[in-house]
């Protein structure tokens, strides 16, 4: 059942202050003193693009940069890529600006890892506009402080990005120390967003030796998609309508919590502890 969650009287009842960046930016997480009392037994995951960052125009470019790189024409046009992974957004691009090159599936396999190292490249030389055009989302940065310093909570990533433009991201933002990055699924992979998923939650598991399980999974994202995807993969979905998904399209996705945005910061909190409270209980 879909619920939207209202501010708690008060508000926050988790106040914390924020870790310091480590040198050099590492993506290693800084858990507070308060998440490493009891016993690992939650996972977050949260998407990047939309849902805590908002860097679309400094993406377009870089995308448009390595398909020419690739493919020896312009991107003229590029299809919708709210959910979806880099991986399926390249091949229907190829489609629809009809620069497909490829026939046989290790030709596709080889044009898209250099696809992908050309959008890395692309990405990384324009480091220093991630800021200047693009913004962090209302809330983003106190809510993944909060929901990192609940009691047994493992934070990582599960976004279409890949690896190296995701952490990109959060650097840019001074949010990678909040996350395993290790852990996570990302658009390096080609798999579908329900399967990344499931790899995330497999390698959780083996790095921290706990089963996380539908009712310890979060997964905290912006689209329709997305909620199909924590439902394929196995995780409770709290859907943000921060993107292009609309608060009633979330709900009739079927998403378990729908929030206007990462705000109000006790809401969000609130929405992961009432999701995985079966866990904790357990």
């Amino acid at each position: 059942m879909a619920i939207l969650l209202t501010p708690a009287r008060g508000g926050s009842r988790l106040a914390l202050a924020y870790p310091p960046a480590r040198p050099g930016g590492s993506a290693a997480p800084i858990l507070p003193p308060r998440a490493l009392e009891a016993p690992i037994h939650r996972l977050v995951l949260w998407n990047i693009d939309l849902t805590l960052v908002d860097v679309g125009r400094v993406t377009r470019a870089a995308y448009a940069d390595a398909f020419a790189a690739v493919t020896g024409r312009p991107l003229v046009r590029l299809s919708q890529m709210a959910g979806r992974t880099e991986s399926e957004i390249f091949f229907d691009a190829l489609a629809l600006n009809e620069a497909d090159p490829l026939a046989p599936a290790p030709a596709c396999e080889e044009v898209l890892g250099r696809f992908s190292r050309e959008l890395a490249s692309a990405f990384r030389a324009r480091r220093s506009l991630l800021t200047e055009q693009g913004r962090l989302l209302p809330g983003a940065l106190a809510a993944v402080a909060e929901v990192g310093g609940l009691p047994g909570v493992v934070q990582t990533l599960l976004t279409g990005a890949i690896k190296p433009n995701a952490i990109e991201k959060l650097r840019a933002f001074e949010l990678d120390r909040f996350f395993d990055t290790e852990v996570g699924g990302y658009g390096s992979e080609v798999f579908p967003k329900g399967a990344l998923l499931l790899n995330a939650r497999g390698r959780a598991a083996e790095k921290y030796g706990v089963e996380f399980a539908a009712e310890a999974t979060v997964y905290i994202a912006d689209s329709a998609r997305d909620v199909a995807a924590a439902q394929i993969g196995g995780a409770r979905s709290v859907a943000v309508a921060s993107g292009r998904s609309s608060a009633a399209e979330l709900r009739d996705a079927g998403a378990d919590v729908v929030l206007a945005d990462l705000a109000d910061t006790a809401n969000v909190v609130r929405a992961v502890e009432w999701l995985t409270a079966p866990a904790a209980a357990g």
